[in-house]
């Protein structure tokens, strides 16, 4: 096979409705084109998205010429491959019409040898406007659509996100967006290869390979090598090969994650090369167990035979313009997903099936992904092209992603069932959705992967009941009750959800954060720039709303940016905490979410930036594989003339472990006045198994709380094993706002262990709560951030430089504040 690259080739674009042309990169989309020619602003800075709009509403012509030489004519067949237009196109070759797309999710091939020319040729690519072809299509279908202000997304088998979501800005793309290319080919072309395994019970694990051709051609078969880190382990003979020893690939926490690379080449009966294929694949079995219980019926991912507590997050697109993104891009918050214990992302059914560098770094890192289909929220139609599109789109993704040893579950869809119980209910609502979500895709995924299990919607149940009593029984939850219906965040304990995959709480990004589209002359929270990076109508009200709940009034905006974050932070530790004392009953915490694809007030942990928000260090904390939870029965409640009265009278402490290897643990729990005295202590040794969340201790606080009040006391509670402190926290027994905190008085020492290694020790006389550091203007990575700093004990925290500084710099650019401060 010969390949002629056309992505690098001097493309440029226009107006449809305009004579000039301007240069073009692909694969790109016409607004980097645009902003790359000078033609608009920043689409991100202050209020610009909101001029930006008339682009969704043009058409758009890209245009290239390439030469070809005498070799790549001589073969049989010469296609073009097109990996990926947005989305409403018309191609043509030398002026002649090769193809028409209609779905940005589907790759497409034309045989275009009678087209070529020796010489020059000139392809060239009209995009017709998404707006247009949703006012001219599908003009019947209401799908009851709360993101896009136009409301018919969902007629366009494009991003859907794209159209404007509750996190993200509104940018309805067009342009080449994956790669391009010319293939020629003789004889018969290599489709995919599928990989199959079977584990034996006694260790080794059997390889089959299935060759997919563009041709039928009976007698065709696989021959290569397995190797593993170079060293062929296994030899593959008429499409089989057997390791004797294999070294199983586990989730992140569970054991490491050894990648074997294929190399395989497939074989006509007359032995002749039809292709080479190569990729990298994980030994491991991974079933989703819904074994009848108690309760009702589990959910639980199985790794290997060992049941795995999910813990993770969702993952929307990186980027508003997704086809900019590069391993780059995605190694820099998937590694911060690691790093802070997960093993979970999800793939959210309103972005993208993404890049090859998504999954593989995925496999590298031992993040399973549950990956959704891309349909969100609303009713989609039905009609028999779309449905055709879906079922190509499907086979597609699916040959394409199935091999990854990270993929843990195929999903039909983000919420379109708990969005819209009643609609689907009625006809033709039903049969549209049974058509695709309950036909065509798990036929697809059960013909084309057959190892991967299909789950139909998130949430979903299998008897239909959506409400939050059904979600305690069987399948997966989302849970908005906290944020959306601004229920107290206690509620999260109300229920006992056997996998929760979506829950949340916003925050503002950091002021740094905010600098990079904020004009600096106003950069007011509630300003216009300000107010257009908030998606959630009524977010900043709901965050503001949440704050005051729990913390005082504060002095400036930084500090209310500070607060917002430790509201987050507190918000989704509730959660989580909760969902794994409840462990085995709920085996899966995803909250809402990771990432985001602009910078904004947003529900994730990773600012857009990079950057962490307080919720991202404290969940390297709340997903640590040994882990000390405290559960406080009881509330604050305000009575008739606002009265404060509690309920809170004990505390029960539990352990939560999933390391694989038991361990000796000492729990211990200290009680403090606020002025420094100690009231009570103790300690315990326990044993730690793993899949066990055990209640280890009861504290009855009820003669303290009388003695001293509420206000006065907070509890440090510490697992330690072999000597560390592997799990630390703070409970509080009234509400922080009420609490008459010491002023903060804070000692620090640096010292420098490498040009850009550096030790930071922090001490205070005084408690200060969720104590944050940063070090201005020097990018960053620190081993622990919005921690406890308690009285008198030193806490040593690792700090890595993207670039050398000297002790003079990281002096000037240390900054510091604990809650204490902002009031």
């Amino acid at each position: 096979m010969q390949h002629l690259p056309l992505a690098s080739t001097d493309w440029r674009f226009r107006d449809s409705s305009e004579t000039k042309w301007l240069p073009a990169t692909v694969p790109g989309c016409v607004h980097t084109d645009l902003r790359r020619a000078a033609r608009i602003p920043d689409p991100f800075w202050g209020t610009n998205e909101l001029q930006l709009q008339w682009i969704e509403e043009r058409d758009w012509v890209y245009s290239t010429t390439f030469a070809i030489g005498a070799s790549l004519p001589a073969e049989e067949v010469v296609e073009l491959v097109a990996d990926g237009l947005d989305t409403v196109a018309i191609v043509t070759l030398n002026g002649t019409e090769v193809g028409r797309t209609e779905n940005m999710f589907v790759a497409h091939r034309w045989d275009v040898k009678p087209l070529l020319r020796r010489g020059r040729n000139t392809l060239e690519i009209r995009f017709e406007s998404a707006m247009s072809y949703l006012r001219a299509h599908r003009t019947d279908l209401d799908p009851g659509e709360i993101n896009d202000p136009f409301g018919r997304a969902p007629a366009i088998r494009k991003q859907q996100c794209q159209f404007g979501w509750d996190w993200g800005p509104r940018f309805v793309t067009a342009g080449i967006w994956r790669d391009i290319r010319l293939e020629g080919w003789s004889g018969n072309r290599l489709e995919s290869v599928h990989v199959r395994q079977t584990h034996a019970p006694d260790g080794p694990v059997a390889l089959a390979f299935l060759p997919e051709l563009a041709r039928a051609e009976a007698g065709a078969a696989v021959r290569g090598r397995v190797l593993f880190e170079g060293a062929v382990v296994a030899t593959i003979e008429n499409g089989a090969a057997t390791i004797a020893q294999p070294k199983l690939w586990w989730p992140s926490g569970q054991g490491d994650q050894p990648l074997y690379r294929i190399e395989a080449e497939v074989v006509g009966p007359d032995g002749r090369t039809i292709s080479t294929w190569s990729k990298r694949i994980g030994l491991r079995t991974i079933a989703l167990d819904r074994h009848p219980d108690a309760a009702g019926e589990t959910f639980q991912f199985v790794v290997n035979g060992r049941p795995v507590f999910a813990k993770g997050a969702n993952w929307v697109p990186a980027h508003s313009f997704v086809a900019g993104l590069g391993r780059a891009d995605y190694e820099r918050d998937l590694r911060s997903a690691a790093a802070a214990n997960m093993n979970m992302v999800r793939v959210w059914g309103g972005g993208i099936y993404e890049s090859e560098d998504l999954y593989d770094l995925c496999d590298e890192l031992g993040l399973m992904v549950w990956q959704d289909f891309m349909f969100a929220c609303a009713i989609y139609p039905g009609d028999a092209p779309f449905v055709a599109s879906v079922r190509t789109e499907a086979e597609q993704q699916v040959r394409r992603i199935r091999h990854h040893a990270c993929l843990a579950l195929w999903c039909g869809n983000n919420e379109v069932e708990q969005l819209n119980v009643a609609r689907l209910k009625a006809e033709p609502q039903k049969e549209h959705y049974d058509s695709i979500f309950n036909r065509a895709l798990p036929e697809i995924v059960s013909a084309l992967d057959g190892a991967t299990p299909y789950w139909p919607s998130s949430q979903h149940r299998p008897d239909g009941d959506n409400t939050h009593a059904a979600g305690e029984k069987h399948g997966d939850a989302h849970y908005w009750d906290v944020w959306h219906a601004r229920h107290p965040v206690k509620d999260y304990e109300k229920w006992r959800f056997r996998f929760c995959s979506e829950f949340g709480m916003q925050s503002y990004s950091s002021p740094e954060t905010n600098a990079t589209f904020c004009p600096p002359e106003d950069p007011n929270v509630f300003s216009a720039a300000m107010e257009n990076h908030q998606k959630n109508r009524g977010g900043n009200q709901v965050i503001l709303d949440y704050v005051s709940r729990r913390y005082r009034f504060p002095k400036s905006q930084d500090d209310l940016i500070y607060l917002s974050q430790l509201n987050q932070a507190y918000c989704m530790q509730t959660g989580v905490e909760h969902y794994r004392r409840l462990m085995p009953h709920c085996m899966g915490a995803l909250y809402w979410q990771l990432n985001d694809c602009w910078p904004v007030a947003s529900w994730s942990s990773l600012e857009h930036t990079g950057r962490w928000r307080a919720l991202h260090h404290v969940a390297r904390r709340f997903f640590a594989p040994a882990m000390v939870a405290a559960h406080v029965p009881g509330d604050e409640i305000a009575t008739i003339g606002n009265y404060r009265k509690s309920t809170v009278r004990e505390v029960h402490l539990y352990t939560v472990y999933d390391r694989p290897a038991p361990a000796k643990g000492l729990l211990s729990w200290e009680l403090f006045h606020l002025d420094g005295r100690t009231v009570l202590r103790g300690k315990k040794n326990v044993p730690l198994r793993y899949g066990e969340s055990v209640s280890q201790q009861t504290l009855d606080l009820e003669t303290p709380l009388a003695k001293f009040g509420r206000d006065s006391l907070y509890l440090r509670i510490a697992l330690e094993i072999d000597g560390t402190v592997v799990s630390e926290e703070t409970v509080f027994l009234a509400p922080p706002r009420f609490l008459s905190l010491p002023k903060p008085r804070t000692r620090v020492a640096i010292k420098l262990l490498a040009d850009n290694r550096a030790a930071l020790t922090f001490t205070s006389p005084v408690f200060q709560h969720r104590f944050a550091f940063d070090l201005r203007e020097l990018a960053h990575r620190c081993s622990d951030n919005y921690f406890e700093l308690y009285p008198d004990r030193p806490k040593t925290v690792i700090v890595e430089l993207a670039k050398k500084a000297g002790l003079p710099r990281l002096k000037g650019a240390l900054s510091f504040r604990s809650l204490a401060d902002t009031y």
